[in-house]
């Protein structure tokens, strides 16, 4: 195999990947780098050094010796404040001698429109800003009634209120597009309360339709504005545009819920929704974020004991039928329990561990309705804030199931387990196209890992990059000797870069697949290969390390793992991906399986009750004008 290194630094390279298999201490000072890179690796230079950088040093901040590059935040999130909808563009304005929108056609309704529109100065209707805007451009360019004909509501309107009704059935709540529907037209009512009752059911309706239209393909919230995780494109909707569609056809309902994400997995979870609304509360509920340990007490523990021996088969009930029979009420989890809960686990493919924790908690009593319906209604929110169509072929990674997939055709024809961000470094939730596979990578060090990881220890050590394979740039692209540089004189702004050399220690491995974003996150493969045999692997600095690097990287290029093999004898190089294929770095702890059963996953990153707080805030906002 080649590398652009010294090829008698080889050798140590493979005796340290031998050493990290077998596994090492994590040193306390340096956390993983310093476990995957110490100092004690030498490579000779390779090139010449340009003269070393002169020695002045800049001015440091104040405590630049301790300053930090932070990840991305959470906010507390605030909806928009509706606004009163001003009806005055309307009341006031002298209609024009033709229409303004050259599309409309004026209806016998029409001159009972203009007149009803009086009746507006006074009403107190609120909408969202964007809304309120749309409303009254609409209607001053197209002044008559899109559902009422005559002194009744028409079947659009029907059709309209009938859809809003059943928002339930998206994870949508329903009071938040509620109208007060007129009564029936009766010969007896006063002509002019009757269109005043009109004119303002048809504002609001128009109002609340949007909002539905608004909600079903962007969602109620912008995820954006909830944390720095989040990185979605708008997905821009045109509310005029939406009125005029439906001002001119019959078929409401259709084009309402054309509005919501068109693809399988938004109406499994859908399915999924209906039949957790029908169903009833678990039997016995257990403390999902339940920690317990041989030797602990707690009460919940009888519980998932009568779960497991309700569940017995032949194996298990022969091995542990009788302590589980004397041990039943305990709630102490005493010697005699652990080997039940460790072959408990084995048997699901869990570590067998003996520690019960919220993945054997889910696995011994599921997870509860409430959770259920919390976890399904964010994943339909989560799926409006994607394309309607997901795209074939593509690449899915979903963070709380540790697992990515490549889709094409829908068939599941690779899934891999993946390590992701640990909870201090979290990956982050986008989609991206995938444009390239690198075959023995380099590793350009993000500036967050060289100031809080690699610069406490240069400050002492300032030659240690030169002998672990690191080479140091400046602004210029120049190279410079790791120890000619004052690594002292800088906090976080530091104006050299780093990246290591592609060896068999490189922290990417063998090969990185490429969807250039801006928060340099990719697939790659690791040389930590004992990581993904746990179940919680949520370990890495941000970006996604496959179990399966070599298969992802055939599949995406369109190829065998025989023609990767045989790309990787031959050192580094690059190759682009030809096709269109899309990539999701996504987080949904409710997702469908390829035949559409819901499976759960714990929440890693407490981004649901994040979520909830945002639906929550804008919920509260509109709940005033319902």
């Amino acid at each position: 195999m080649k590398f652009l290194g010294n090829k008698a630094a080889v050798m140590p390279l493979v005796a340290i990947t031998a050493t990290l298999a077998l596994g090492v201490p994590q040193a306390e000072a340096q956390g993983l780098f310093e476990m995957l890179f110490g100092g004690g690796i030498r490579h000779a230079p390779q090139g010449e050094f340009p003269p070393p950088p002169p020695k002045h040093k800049p001015k440091v901040p104040a405590g630049g010796g301790g300053v930090k590059i932070s990840g991305p935040s959470y906010y507390t999130y605030k909806a928009d404040r509706l606004v009163r909808i001003d009806f005055s563009a309307l009341t006031a304005a002298p209609q024009p001698a033709t229409p303004q929108d050259a599309a409309f056609v004026p209806s016998a309704t029409g001159a009972a429109f203009r007149d009803a529109i009086a009746s507006l100065s006074d009403y107190e209707l609120y909408a969202e800003p964007d809304i309120a805007k749309a409303l009254i451009a609409y209607y001053s360019a197209n002044p008559d009634f899109i559902w009422v004909s005559g002194t009744s509501l028409n079947s659009r309107a029907q059709d309209a209120v009938r859809v809003l009704g059943e928002a339930a059935s998206y994870g949508l709540t329903p009071a938040d597009y509620a109208v007060d529907v007129p009564a029936a037209d009766s010969s007896t009512a006063d002509a002019a309360a009757r269109l005043k009752d009109l004119v303002r059911f048809e504002m609001t309706l128009s109002a609340r339709v949007l909002r539905y239209a608004h909600d079903a393909q962007n969602g109620r919230v912008e995820p954006n504005r909830m944390t720095g995780y989040y990185d979605f494109p708008a997905k821009p909707l045109d509310l005029e545009g939406v009125l005029k569609t439906l001002a001119h056809t019959q078929e409401v309902r259709t084009y309402l819920e054309s509005r919501h994400p068109q693809n399988p997995e938004y109406q499994a979870l859908r399915v999924e929704l209906e039949a957790l609304q029908a169903s009833a509360e678990n039997e016995i509920v257990v403390d999902p974020k339940l920690l317990l340990k041989p030797g602990e007490t707690s009460p919940e523990l009888p519980k998932l004991l009568t779960l497991i021996a309700r569940n017995l088969d032949d194996e298990m009930g022969g091995a542990y039928g009788e302590v589980l029979s004397r041990l039943a009420t305990s709630e102490v989890y005493v010697p005699d329990l652990v080997p039940v809960i460790k072959a408990v686990q084995q048997k699901a493919g869990m570590k067998g561990d003996g520690v019960i924790g919220p993945r054997t908690v889910a696995l011994l009593a599921g997870t509860s309705k409430a959770d259920k319906l919390l976890k399904v209604e964010v994943a339909l929110e989560e799926l409006r804030w994607l394309p309607s169509d997901l795209g074939s072929p593509r690449v899915f990674i979903n963070q709380p199931a540790f697992t990515a997939s490549y889709i094409d055709n829908g068939e599941e024809k690779l899934k891999t387990r993946v390590v992701v961000g640990r909870t201090t470094n979290q990956t982050a939730f986008f989609y991206d196209q995938i444009k390239q596979v690198d075959f023995h990578p380099y590793w350009g060090v993000p500036q967050s890992i060289i100031v809080n990881e690699m610069l406490p220890r240069l400050r002492s050590d300032p030659g240690y990059l030169d002998r672990a394979g690191y080479e140091v740039t400046d602004s210029r692209g120049n190279r410079i000797p790791s120890s000619a540089v004052d690594w002292g004189a800088y906090g976080a702004n530091i104006p050299y870069s780093v990246r290591q050399q592609p060896s068999e220690a490189n922290a990417l491995g063998e090969l990185k697949i490429l969807f250039p974003n801006k928060h340099a996150i990719y697939m790659h493969d690791t040389p930590q290969k004992s990581f993904f045999k746990q179940d919680m692997r949520a370990l890495s600095h941000g970006c996604v390390r496959l179990q399966d690097p070599r298969g992802m990287a055939a599949a995406v290029l369109g190829t065998s793992v025989d023609y990767i093999a045989e790309k990787l004898k031959h050192g580094h190089s690059t190759e682009n991906v030809t096709r269109k294929i899309p990539v999701y770095v996504a987080y949904f702890t409710a997702w469908p399986d390829m035949s559409g059963k819901v499976e759960y996953f714990g929440d890693v990153y407490d981004r649901d009750a994040r979520l909830k707080q945002a639906l929550d805030a804008t919920e509260a906002v509109r709940s005033p004008s319902s």
